[in-house]
């Protein structure tokens, strides 16, 4: 427990004090994140947050060390390194999309194959449990490749995808840490506490974006967190505590970016547009668009967020299907509310509108049936 104490404390402390040398480097460089019609900020933003989040999840994971029982994690250390110095090109010179897939790419497979991280059941979700090793392969692939863009996607208000890390990092460590897994506890609350730290400069207004290389890296790691937790739980796994239904309550934790990219596609897609073509179809941009600001913007999907985790947990002795259903639907649900709410502000003000064409229209007529007479 000391051990993920100091972690979080130093990671925090990290990105804390190594934030305003990174911005003063920014502005001296002119590496900024520019305003254009598709981003809401109106002016220009440092956007190398990334290097001091993983810089901090770094060092303190490697000054508190890593229990026995994770010899292997040097394979996990080197994808980080790959999405971590693509993201950064990015950031810095605009890395071409084809050639960030390839990294991420290699990053998982890295992970996979060399770490063995891996998916070996699906908890009797349509009947099956033990899957074979091809499929486990090929579900872990597609796992960390999907979290990890959703979390890059979701980067798209002030303190929207550092809070968002830092409850789903919060989560898996206390889960890690009561299982006394602290091998993972470490490095889930290494992250929490460098996220904690990126706060401070990223919330409304923010002084600093995590870019690509914090959103790619950070969604990666909680990709393989996410991934442990539900392995941990698995029907193999020495885990008194395992809860039958682990890959729900996994997509519960991680309900904001999964639910929130996956209906932005189904949009996309439907408009017969590529479902990579950026828009304002995100939720964060409904939200935005009902009145709120960044700071409530940020807060509410906290919240959501968080009471999908409650949820989920209180109704963990449900199937895997049953409590899939129970967290789509309530999903579904609560993102047609702000999408129902602008769309019906848009017809009031259409009405209202009408009903001043009409009532100009019609002082019109009489003015000149008033002359003519």
């Amino acid at each position: 427990m000391q051990n993920i104490v100091l972690v979080f404390l130093t990671s925090l402390l990290i990105v804390i004090f190594g934030i305003p040398s990174i911005i003063t480097v920014a502005k001296f460089k002119g590496l900024y994140d520019k305003p254009d019609a598709r981003k809401l900020h109106t002016h220009k933003i440092p956007r190398l947050g990334g290097l001091a989040i993983i810089a901090g999840f770094s060092i303190a994971a490697s000054l508190w060390g890593i229990p026995d029982g994770m010899p292997r994690l040097q394979y996990l250390q080197a994808a980080l390194i790959i999405l971590f110095f693509s993201g950064l090109k990015d950031d810095v010179i605009i890395l071409s999309p084809a050639k960030k897939l390839m990294s991420q790419v290699v990053a998982a497979l890295i992970t996979i194959v060399g770490e063995d991280i891996r998916i070996s059941s699906l908890y009797g979700l349509f009947g099956i449990d033990i899957i074979p090793i091809w499929a486990s392969y090929a579900l872990t692939f597609f796992t960390i490749i999907v979290v990890t863009n959703a979390f890059n996607l979701i980067d798209g208000v002030d303190g929207l995808a550092g809070g968002l890390g830092f409850i789903i990092a919060t989560t898996l460590g206390l889960w890690f840490n009561f299982i006394d897994q602290t091998g993972w506890a470490i490095l889930s609350f290494g992250l929490a506490g460098a996220l904690l730290g990126f706060l401070v400069f990223n919330f409304n207004p923010a002084k600093i974006f995590m870019g690509d290389a914090g959103s790619l890296t950070t969604g990666f790691l909680l990709a393989v967190f996410t991934i442990k937790f539900i392995e941990f739980n698995s029907p193999t796994a020495q885990n008194i505590y395992k809860i039958a239904s682990a890959p729900a309550i996994a997509v519960a934790i991680l309900i904001v970016p999964l639910f929130d990219t996956l209906r932005v596609f189904i949009l996309r897609v439907m408009k017969k547009k590529s479902p990579f073509e950026a828009d304002k179809n995100h939720m964060h941009h409904y939200l935005l668009r009902m009145g709120l600001g960044h700071k409530e913007v940020s807060l509410v999907m906290y919240i959501i967020n968080i009471a999908f985790v409650l949820v989920a947990f209180m109704m963990k002795n449900n199937s895997t299907a049953m409590l899939l259903l129970i967290i789509s639907t309530l999903a579904i649900v609560l993102a047609q509310i702000p999408v129902y709410v602008f769309n019906h502000k848009i017809a009031v003000i259409e009405a209202e509108n009408n009903e001043m064409i009409a009532k100009e229209l019609g002082q019109k007529v009489q003015i000149n049936s008033e002359f003519k007479s």
